[in-house]
């Protein structure tokens, strides 16, 4: 079983930067994909992006692509989700996970070990 704490969220505005970190301990870290989604109030959790085990593959949501990018340190036992040009509807608390099925799909029900979240806020 792994576990997963994120941090980094906060309140910036409208074009502006964050970084979010994803530690993760558990398992080995080096062996398995990333995932970060987040949910919106009185929205469903959506996929961001995502990392192969080894940095060599990642996907992005069309939402965020060109804005965002994720990347992973395995000898710090962490993923990272760099955002930029922020925009209100990035509003949302921001969740890394790992995929619980193979292959998966960039939906919420093929990932867990869901950390408790870190809220993001795009003030316009």
């Amino acid at each position: 079983q792994v576990q997963l704490v994120e941090s980094g969220g906060g309140l910036v505005q409208a074009g502006g930067s964050l970084r979010l970190s994803c530690a993760a301990s558990g398992r080995t870290f080096s062996s398995y994909a990333m995932g970060w989604f987040r949910q919106a109030p009185g929205k469903e959790r959506e996929f961001v992006a995502a990392i192969g085990w080894s940095s060599g593959l990642t996907y992005y949501a069309d939402s965020v692509k060109g804005r965002v990018t994720i990347s992973r340190d395995n000898a710090e036992n962490t993923v990272y989700l760099q955002m930029n040009n922020l925009q209100s509807e990035d509003t949302a608390v921001y969740y890394c996970a790992v995929p619980r099925r193979l292959p998966w799909r960039p939906v919420s029900a093929d990932f867990g070990s869901w950390g408790q979240g870190t809220q993001v806020t795009v003030s316009s």
